[in-house]
């Protein structure tokens, strides 16, 4: 699940839709890039809407009559062309996790992400014209390695606006950029990301079709219309490339995941933070769940979850069908946070055991730009009876160190 990111710096981010220069992420520091939900009320526009919202033509790219859609009414995936920009609604997100290894058996954990935020409902790219230094969509994107032999964990981070090309993103096709950094595909997607001695430059194939997450490709993420997103995930991505890291350029192979999701109004303000799960299984299944939590220590009813199986057919997991017990906490020396650290997943239905444990207890992305951290960490799955190794994770968890805040 990735709902939103992208705010806490919610006052700047109505004046960077009328700045008039586009810059990197350390020039607008004081601005901030904070990863938290984002609403239609942390941007200030007019809330998404399915009320009055025209049929949606595969070929536009804007919203109608002053709103972003709504992901609450159903969505009909059609591939490739939804691996590209959905410029009408107001927030999407390209996400990768993986675990490559190098000749020499180094393991390494890796987390990609680029986000498209809209400012302004059905207000295009400009034209013939008009100034290049005018952009209505921001571009942040997020980076981090787990090495998990050195036992060290780097984070980075990029903002770009559409002014000047610094951040793009395509509707036709996916080939979306945020200052240097590049995901194009899909076949094969392809990612690059460099910064200060580290980068990666992959090709992922992948071995299975797309898994739609929810019902009529809506997730729903609680009770009103608009908490939903549309959302899908590529499970199994056969991973190759090059990754350079402590002055080393190492060749490696390995397994990634992929989410893409979009939509306008997600949250409510009583949830504080969720906790996401993606598992690959050694028999080729895989597991996606998100726990959404509310302020009063519950979790939300809609929170539910996937099932892929050998073949790639998806099975839908209602709150009621799985269960997530946290084994141990860990306390973040550099926001005192403290997180749930190694779980114990149980799908009966599917007969799946399996405890699942950090690499590396710090893979908190801690003070980001704005001051909101969370942990993004990859894991080891074990079977949960005999310990034997199953699978890999990633999980996400936000909302531990300070709520998030809409």
């Amino acid at each position: 699940m990735r709902v939103g990111w992208l705010a806490g710096w919610r006052g700047c981010i109505c004046r960077a839709g009328h700045a008039r220069r586009a810059l990197p992420v350390r020039a607008i520091a004081t601005c901030g890039l904070a990863l938290v939900i984002l609403t239609s009320q942390a941007l200030r526009v007019p809330r998404a809407t399915n009320a009055a919202a025209p049929p949606i033509r595969r070929d536009a790219s804007q919203g109608a009559a002053g709103h972003f859609l709504s992901a609450g009414v159903p969505w009909h995936f059609r591939f490739p062309q939804d691996h590209a920009a959905h410029f009408r609604f107001a927030s999407e997100w390209w996400y990768f996790t993986g675990h490559v290894r190098a000749v020499d058996g180094r393991r390494f954990g890796y987390e990609l992400t680029f986000f498209r935020l809209g400012l302004r409902p059905g207000d295009g790219r400009p034209g013939r014209g008009l100034s290049l230094w005018r952009g209505n969509e921001l571009y942040p994107a997020h980076f981090a390695l787990t090495d998990e032999a050195g036992r060290v964990f780097v984070h980075y981070e990029r903002f770009a606006r559409e002014a000047l090309g610094a951040g793009y993103a395509s509707s036709k096709v996916l080939d979306v950029r945020s200052e240097g950094w590049t995901l194009t595909g899909p076949s094969p997607f392809r990612l690059h990301a460099s910064v200060d001695g580290k980068a990666i430059d992959f090709a992922l194939v992948s071995e299975k079709g797309p898994a739609v997450h929810g019902h009529d490709g809506i997730s729903k993420k609680g009770p009103c219309a608009t908490c939903a997103s549309h959302y899908y995930s590529m499970t199994r991505l056969r991973t190759r490339g090059a990754l350079t890291y402590g002055g080393a350029r190492f060749a490696v192979d390995g397994i990634s995941w992929m989410d893409h999701e979009f939509g306008s109004d997600e949250l409510q303000a009583n949830q504080v933070g969720w906790d996401w799960f993606s598992i690959q299984l050694d028999d080729r299944r895989e597991i996606m769940l998100y726990l959404l939590r509310q302020r009063d220590g519950s979790v939300t009813p809609e929170s539910s979850g996937s099932l892929i199986d050998a073949a790639g057919r998806v099975t839908y997991l209602p709150r009621a069908a799985f269960f997530v017990e946290a084994t141990g906490s860990w306390r973040s020396p550099h926001t005192g946070g403290v997180y749930p650290s190694g779980w114990r997943v149980r799908v009966p239905r599917a007969r799946v055991d399996v405890v699942l444990a950090p690499v590396l207890l710090d893979q908190e992305l801690a003070n980001t730009v704005g001051g909101v951290s969370y942990w993004e960490g990859a894991v080891d799955a074990r079977d949960g009876v005999s310990g034997r190794a199953l699978g890999v994770g990633y999980v996400e968890l936000t909302g531990y160190a300070g709520a998030v805040t809409l």
